[in-house]
């Protein structure tokens, strides 16, 4: 066939193209585990670190299992439908750890209907609830976890992530914890959700800081990052929208 032949130009095309979406589709299937193994690292990485506790991606899986008490699924009344411990499902059909937060907080927008994680752990004899938050940042999705004592009402650490938020502005929401500098996260510590009547307050960000208003208690609020006001909103706004379908089963034993 004439190498200079259109139809020998499009068949030589067609072959390329097979044989790259071949090379692709292949590549892609052989790096899915992987991929999902990053996440699920990941994933547990933060919620230990919400706790205080660093993990790798050498040693995540270990910590994770000897921290957590148990993994459960609340409805809006509080009640847990699915309870997942020690490796196994005790009832329910569905881990806390594989419940995609961001569809579970669409279905409550469009549905009302509530299924949401909540993650018990333990440190040094202590339990805390660990409740992950989602929600929307100045340019996009902004995420974290928040733990909170045994009272189901003092924040005892938070982490949070974004997709791309301003560097050096916004992005500062995920600024680890630094020795003998205090980074956002840490002004949360020891904030709390309710107020002395047992009404749900959740934590605001407050531009200006604190101290320059009169209307949140500082008790219930933290000093915004300078020069990121929206990306500060959007944590406020994450957080209340978050926390609030948690209100019932914080409040059941207590």
């Amino acid at each position: 066939m004439d190498k200079n032949s259109n139809a020998y130009i499009f068949i030589y095309a067609s072959v390329m193209v097979v044989l790259v979406a071949v090379v692709l589709t292949s590549a892609n299937l052989a790096l899915k585990p992987l991929q999902e193994k990053n996440k699920q690292n990941e994933k547990m990485i933060n919620l230990l670190s919400s706790i205080g506790v660093s993990a790798d991606a050498t040693n995540a899986a270990k910590l994770y299992s000897e921290h957590v008490i148990k993994e459960v699924v609340i409805n809006k009344a509080g009640e847990e439908l699915s309870v997942y411990s020690k490796g196994k499902l005790e009832h329910g059909d569905v881990r806390a750890f594989d419940v995609n937060l961001k569809s579970a907080l669409k279905t409550i927008e469009k549905t009302g209907e509530v299924a949401l994680p909540l993650f018990i752990m333990n440190k040094d004899g202590n339990e805390y609830f660990v409740i992950p938050v989602y929600g929307k940042g100045l340019w996009g999705p902004i995420w974290g976890n928040v733990a909170l004592e045994n009272d189901k009402n003092t924040i005892y650490g938070v982490n949070f992530g974004h997709e791309s938020e301003t560097p050096g502005l916004g992005a500062q929401i995920a600024t680890s914890p630094t020795e003998g500098r205090v980074v956002f996260s840490d002004e949360f510590k020891n904030k709390k959700i309710f107020d002395e009547s047992g009404n749900f307050t959740s934590v605001k960000v407050i531009k200006g800081g604190v101290a320059n208003q009169s209307e949140v208690k500082p008790i219930h609020g933290v000093d915004a990052i300078s020069g990121s006001t929206l990306t500060s909103n959007g944590v406020s706004e994450m957080l209340e929208d978050c926390l609030v379908n948690y209100i019932n089963y914080f409040k059941k034993d207590n």
